[in-house]
């Protein structure tokens, strides 16, 4: 997670996924928001709630601590083991975003299965790049 005074991303070409998402935008650009590259993994698809659930408190105990009320979702598949199927990793997203919509937060989703070209400019403090593994153990 990375919290940014900017974030512009857009949609240029079609990723290795065998799903992806129809983008309704091309272009996602946000100020002062806590941008979170999420990835869904196998393991994740046997409880999709409880991993959704999980990541909506990380996410909101962060974006609390920093007083951010923009997210932006974007879907990175190559943060660490192996990935979930892409409609699960997609339907577990989807699930975070509505629960962090209801909580308050204004969320900013990039499409599924897509490459983007970004432009970005993190803040400078001790939590401005957090890490976090999030699983149902």
């Amino acid at each position: 997670m990375l919290h940014v005074d900017y974030f512009r991303s857009t949609v240029a070409k079609r990723g290795r996924s065998q799903v992806a998402e129809n983008p309704s935008f091309k272009k996602t650009e946000v100020e002062e928001a806590l941008l979170v590259l999420i990835n869904v993994e196998k393991q994740d698809e046997s409880h999709p709630e409880d991993v959704s659930k999980k990541t909506v408190e990380e996410v909101i105990k962060l974006g609390q601590q920093l007083k951010v009320e923009t997210i932006v979702l974007h879907p990175f598949a190559h943060l660490f083991g192996e990935p979930s199927q892409p409609e699960v990793a997609i339907d577990i997203i989807k699930l975070i975003e509505k629960d962090l919509i209801q909580k308050g937060f204004r969320v900013t989703r990039t499409p599924f299965g897509w490459f983007n070209t970004w432009e970005l400019r993190t803040k400078g403090h001790p939590l401005a790049r957090v890490a976090r593994k999030i699983s149902v153990d």
